[in-house]
């Protein structure tokens, strides 16, 4: 390992410790209060929502992935993918503060088309950060990974720990995935946002609300995308 990818593996650890401590207590009791909502759901809304929220991401994959800009990482060292992709991540945290303030402005009902419209914004940010990273998700395994990331970023103390065991260990663990859990994958999401977003849609401070949370969700997904992938890269080098 060089200088810089020694400060990296210290940055990485800092990271992956920070991601096994637990949530804070109003987010722990709120998750117990969520899981409980949810044993009140029919499972007939279940399956409407997990096939809604499926379709919705598989859309924005395929669009993002022919919207991507390719080989993005020829040429460059770890310094330079690093450098980039913070240039990449601040261009995204306005775009997505200034779709939060729009949407929020309008109460209610335009605050649930922040939902899909974060959605896409979150995940075009993940395959600019896999591209430039030097992973091709033309390969169904990394757009399986980016969607592994998008879930560590976005879920439960349990459902978290369990997902960066799964990335840590991505190539041996690949070989057993052949998709999500799309039920967990929507419910996780679901209650997360929920959480943090709630304010959003009370009109006269849903702007401000939805400006602040959405440059916020996208500051977190990028630095857990970040190290992610850094983390992958790091398997690779001798001495890691």
């Amino acid at each position: 390992m060089n200088e810089y990818e020694m400060k990296v593996y210290e940055e990485v650890e800092n990271w992956k410790r920070k991601m096994q401590k637990k949530s804070g207590l109003l987010n722990r009791i709120s998750k117990k209060a969520q899981n409980k909502v949810n044993e009140l759901i029919p499972e007939k809304a279940h399956q409407i929502m997990t096939d809604a929220i499926k379709n919705m991401v598989k859309a924005t994959l395929t669009g993002s992935h022919l919207m991507t800009k390719k080989q993005q990482a020829v040429g460059l060292s770890l310094p330079e993918k690093d450098q980039l992709l913070r240039k990449k991540l601040d261009v995204y945290r306005k775009t997505a503060a200034i779709e939060g303030a729009g949407t929020g402005a309008g109460g209610i009902f335009l605050g649930l088309a922040d939902f899909p419209l974060l959605l896409s914004i979150k995940m075009k940010f993940l395959f600019d950060a896999a591209s430039i990273y030097g992973f091709d998700t033309s390969h169904y395994e990394e757009r399986l990974f980016l969607l592994h990331v998008f879930q560590l970023a976005f879920s439960s103390d349990e459902k978290k720990q369990e997902t960066l065991q799964v990335i840590e260990e991505w190539e041996e663990r690949k070989k057993e995935l052949s998709d999500m859990d799309w039920r967990e994958f929507q419910q996780e999401y679901r209650d997360y946002i929920d959480f943090v977003k709630m304010l959003q849609l009370v009109p006269g401070v849903g702007a401000f609300v939805g400006a602040y949370t959405n440059y916020n969700l996208l500051d977190h997904l990028g630095e857990v995308a970040m190290n992610a992938y850094r983390l992958r890269l790091l398997k690779t080098t001798p001495g890691y």
